[in-house]
């Protein structure tokens, strides 16, 4: 009987790539055989495993990094664990090695299967391969974890040269060979329906299409940035959050990239606020990190007793984009035709949900999980969070987002409202983000009919507000005087 070669198990997770990769650079390394698989582990994912919209770009995204490995990629579906004991049995496997993930669930997780592939003899072995520092860290000097986040990026800004590594090239010799166990389709991340084809023609997932995204924004989205990232219609964002979600880039990457553009001057205050929106994210790992139930749970538990309301209407309203105000409604056809929504309209969709219509921050949250195509577990819980006013570092409770003000402020001309809610596009500017006040004679003139081919305001906005100030307040032992 032939002697089985030794070899590397290289476990992709949120990963995609072969460039800046540390686990799949030492498992080259380390082996003449290395076996890269990726597992779609929807068993010990429970309620956390991916929503429509990402399991359709991780579809993609496999596809490009097989085509990267040359056809080696090996896939499978089902419990992790159980996996990659079956693939120690079939093979001499001497290692494991993977990038950390940071999910409370994946942690629980890879804890287990590293103690188990540790009592069999097999090195189980990870790296950081997704933050610029990893939580424990980046921690105050008591070692207590970070609740603000101006300190938060002072200490991350003050390591950067000391503790930031370079990128990983790619691995010069890559000793690859595949074994069958699922084929790409057989995982079912594509839907019966094809509802993601404007997804498609939007989108380019993969290793390639990332550094090209990033390639992009340096060239004509940098410049400008630190003003224009709050205009939706102007295309001066870097849109590299789904492949930075699923790994198809690092942030070091980023991070190096904009770092040339910090010598500047014509650039140097835009490549700073990005890279702090770069370390937002950092810090939204790290509140996952030490708080696991960030997710489900109120950080300030003075919310746990908030007066939220259930209306299935309302919701449903918010989901499709017929709240009868614009830019809301703009944001929220946009996420459901591109897996994607401009930051600044998630603000004002989020505000407008948890604040005027006074529903869970819990429900938007679970919607956004399932629509976007850069759902992230610590961004995403973290974000609504800070809508919600129940976080760390939250938005004052006071601080209500007017969907009116703020689309006359970021979108004057109506080129973003105008695009995805096209029923207006005939209205002045002057009544874009709120039709109810045009005449009758100019709704006429703009084919519009209220209350048919475009929602009246499902609720007013200073009376909305009211109730929210005083349900808020309760938060805080404070009376709301009326005006």
């Amino acid at each position: 009987m032939p002697v089985k070669q030794p070899i590397v198990v290289m476990w992709f997770r949120q990963d995609l790539r072969i460039a800046d990769n540390p686990a799949f650079m030492h498992a080259c390394k380390t082996s003449n055989r290395v076996l890269p698989i990726y597992i779609l582990d929807d068993e010990n994912s429970g309620r956390w495993k991916m929503g429509a919209a990402s399991r359709w770009w991780l579809h993609e995204s496999l596809r490009k990094l097989n085509e990267s490995l040359e056809g080696n990629l090996c896939l499978a579906l089902g419990d992790a664990r159980s996996i990659l004991s079956e693939l120690t049995r079939r093979f001499s496997v001497e290692g494991v090695f993977w990038n950390r993930c940071y999910e409370p669930w994946r942690i629980k997780r890879d804890s287990e299967i590293e103690e188990s592939l540790r009592e069999a003899g097999i090195a189980a072995r990870s790296w950081n391969g997704s933050l610029l520092i990893e939580p424990r860290d980046l921690v105050k000097e008591n070692g207590e974890p970070y609740r603000v986040f101006t300190p938060f990026f002072k200490n991350c800004w003050r390591l950067r040269s000391s503790t930031f590594r370079e990128p990983l090239g790619v691995p010069p010799t890559r000793n690859l060979f595949g074994c069958r166990m699922r084929e790409l389709c057989e995982l079912r991340l594509m839907p019966q329906i094809p509802w993601y084809r404007e997804m498609r023609e939007e989108w380019r997932p993969g290793e390639t299409g990332a550094q090209i995204r990033l390639r992009k924004f340096l060239d004509n989205g940098l410049k400008g940035y630190r003003i224009g990232r709050d205009y939706p219609a102007r295309a001066i964002v870097s849109r590299l959050s789904p492949h930075l979600h699923f790994g198809e880039i690092s942030a070091n990457q980023i991070w190096s990239g904009i770092a040339g553009s910090l010598q500047c001057d014509d650039t140097r205050s835009d490549a700073e606020y990005f890279l702090r929106e770069l370390a937002w994210r950092e810090f939204s790992y790290s509140l996952l990190f030490f708080n696991h139930d960030l997710p489900s749970k109120n950080l300030n538990s003075k919310f746990d007793e908030f007066p939220w309301r259930e209306d299935a209407g309302y919701l449903k309203a918010w989901q499709l984009g017929r709240t009868g105000y614009p830019i809301v409604d703009a944001g929220m056809r946009e996420l459901r035709i591109t897996g994607y929504m401009h930051n600044r309209v998630r603000m004002i969709a989020g505000s407008f949900l948890v604040k005027n219509l006074l529903l869970r921050w819990k429900s938007g949250a679970n919607w956004f999980w399932d629509s976007l195509v850069d759902a992230d577990l610590a961004n995403n819980s973290a974000n609504w969070q800070w809508v919600a006013g129940s976080g760390t570092d939250a938005v004052p409770y006071f601080r209500i987002f007017n969907p009116v003000s703020q689309g006359n402020k970021f979108d004057p001309e109506g080129a973003y409202v105008r695009k995805f809610c096209p029923e207006l596009s005939k209205l002045p500017n002057k009544y874009l983000h709120s039709p109810w006040q045009a005449s009758t004679e100019i709704l006429e003139a703009a084919g519009l009919q209220l209350g048919r081919t475009y929602p009246f305001p499902i609720v007013d906005l200073a009376s909305s507000r009211m109730r929210a100030l005083e349900a808020f307040a309760l938060t805080k032992g404070k009376p709301v005087k009326r005006i």
